[in-house]
């Protein structure tokens, strides 16, 4: 299910029960965790929104744009996530704390540039995102963490004709809602999906589940179970 906190809903965070209405509730396949279930429901629904721009997030994202045929190039910020990041199909990776990732991805596209690009930190990195793009390209960011207030240069997006989608993953049209949900079950009923869970922790422990995510150091969804 999703949602179960959120949109105007004040309970269903650390509880034993929830309750929300049928159409939050999907139908994992046998062969996923509710653990699995748990750590896809959101950022699944988030990354697929993003890639397919309602037609995480991060290795879900790369997995996803994968299964729908794209070539993916993936920045990461060092080894063990560029091994992640390839594991998910990205067919280039591109440390961007040591290398000039714009020049880099003008190469590898024989300087035409990408299609869309997910976003995770827009203030940070909108000027070289809009050097990556090609005309009529677009951004789908659902973060902008260093910088939630920004300015932003009107022209260089206009003369290449590009748009922003900010995304909510809480907040997704009921047909990208459903598009998402029809894919993510498929791919993960084939086990072509791959959901990343760097902890699980107890009810009672919820305090240290929110202190390992707040410290960064989690690789994939951090789980509190029942």
């Amino acid at each position: 299910m999703w949602n179960a906190q959120g949109s105007g809903r004040p309970f269903g965070t650390a509880a034993d029960c929830a309750t929300v209405p049928a159409e939050r509730a999907a139908t994992l396949p046998e062969c996923a965790s509710f653990t699995e279930g748990a750590g896809l429901g959101v950022p699944g629904c988030t990354a697929h929104y993003a890639v397919y721009g309602a037609g995480a997030v991060g290795h879900l994202a790369v997995q996803l744009a994968t299964l729908g045929g794209a070539e993916v190039i993936a920045t990461v910020s060092g080894r063990a996530k560029g091994d992640v990041a390839r594991a998910g199909g990205a067919r280039h990776v591109i440390n961007y704390r040591q290398e000039d990732v714009a020049a880099r991805v003008r190469d590898l596209t024989g300087g035409a540039g990408v299609d869309r690009v997910i976003e995770v930190d827009l203030a940070a990195n909108l000027e070289t995102d809009v050097a990556v793009l090609r005309p009529n390209g677009a951004i789908a960011s659902y973060s902008s963490t260093s910088g939630p207030e920004f300015s932003l240069a009107y022209y260089p997006l206009a003369f290449k004709d590009l748009r922003i989608h900010f995304v909510q993953g809480y907040l997704l049209p009921p047909v990208a809602r459903r598009a998402a949900i029809r894919d993510l079950t498929t791919w993960l009923a084939a086990e072509q999906l791959e959901v990343r869970i760097a902890n699980t922790f107890p009810l009672a422990d919820t305090a240290a589940a929110h202190e390992l995510l707040e410290s960064g150091r989690a690789d994939g969804k951090v789980v509190v179970q029942i």
